[in-house]
């Protein structure tokens, strides 16, 4: 008889629906034996008796937080499966030590945010956000000329800024769509054979600003990258530069952008995040006419959704056969990553 561990969906009744929904909850529910249908984190927060026999969670959006409190209510807790992307925040150094297997969909969330990230590059190299914006203003159909100093696509200079999950899915992407792209970025923890690796130049943060046609944005929101990205870097880039914020709006010291925005209308911000989010009442955000603003969708949406739960189901598989998971979670992938670790 095939080993049919007890499991539990937890998470937003909208979430499942996106992520599992009918199709791939049902093959999930098949190799498994659901101890309750789909609840809500509330529901379980509630009855923590219902968790008594839970050896797998499968979750996403609006999922339980792992913490002291449900790890005493879920003893046989074997795995999480998060079918969503980042677990940071969500889980206390406890549930490695007991043992937890953690894997996430992080991996599907970033091809959309990746797919999204290339065609803004390809626009902004034609500066088509401010072109538009000018045709607006104006009413006049202006053939652009040298002064308008367009970069294109050729031999142009793409910078980004971190090359984790997402950056490192946007580099061969962005390569076979913009070939002739000069593609730099800036990480850290990045070793120079990595990046050698990926045809990439590593280049101070400073630098990448200064020297860059447009700089998209892939760090994770950590302590240590709270207004890591301020007004100067804003003020040094090339007339007609675009940046594009696809991460956190946290890691912007937003304030400062704005600033800088108000002052240098030849610069363009793409803004899919921001801190706070949605942005106050009144914020210049909404009405700067260089700020191109959009209610973070450049992660999963739609059918973008299921290929979040089709990974979680494939782990799934993966796990009840005795095999590796392909896009498991340890202790030492949360330090510099948004997969961190309560605490």
């Amino acid at each position: 008889m095939a080993f049919r561990p007890k499991a539990l969906f937890i998470l937003d009744a909208v979430s499942f629906e996106s992520i599992y929904g009918d199709e791939i909850g049902g093959e999930i529910a098949s190799l498994v034996d659901l101890v309750a249908s789909p609840l809500t984190r509330q529901v379980v927060t509630e009855n923590p008796a219902l968790l008594a026999e839970v050896e797998i969670v499968f979750s996403g959006w609006g999922g339980p937080k792992i913490d002291a409190a449900f790890l005493a209510a879920a003893p046989n807790l074997k795995g999480l499966f998060y079918g969503a992307g980042a677990t940071g925040g969500m889980i206390v150094p406890e549930a490695y030590a007991r043992g937890l297997m953690v894997t996430s969909a992080a991996h599907a969330n970033a091809i959309p945010v990746a797919e999204y990230t290339i065609g803004a590059i390809a626009l902004s190299l034609k500066q088509v956000f401010r072109l538009q914006r000018e045709l607006h203003a104006t009413g006049v159909f202006r053939r652009v000329n040298a002064a308008d100093a367009l970069a294109g696509g050729y031999r142009s200079t793409v910078g980004l800024i971190s090359l984790g999950a997402i950056g490192r899915i946007v580099v061969p992407r962005l390569r076979a769509a913009l070939p002739d792209v000069r593609i730099v970025a800036y990480d850290p923890f990045v070793a120079p054979s990595a990046a050698a690796a990926l045809d990439v130049e590593l280049l101070g943060l400073d630098e990448i600003f200064a020297l860059a046609d447009i700089v998209s944005l892939h760090t994770p929101w950590l302590p240590d990258t709270e207004n890591m990205i301020r007004g100067a870097h804003f003020a040094a880039m090339k007339a007609g530069a675009t940046f594009l914020n696809t991460a956190r709006g946290a890691v912007v010291a937003e304030n400062e952008m704005i600033a800088v925005l108000t002052d240098r209308p030849d610069i363009t911000a793409l803004l899919d995040v921001t801190h706070p989010e949605p942005p106050v009442p009144g914020s210049p955000l909404y009405s700067l006419p260089n700020v191109f603003l959009t209610p973070h969708i450049a992660g999963s949406v739609g059918e973008e959704c299921r290929r979040m739960g089709r990974y979680m189901l494939e782990e799934l598989r993966r796990y009840l056969a005795g095999e590796p998971l392909v896009y498991q979670i340890r202790p030492e992938d949360t330090a510099h990553t948004s997969h961190r670790i309560i605490g």
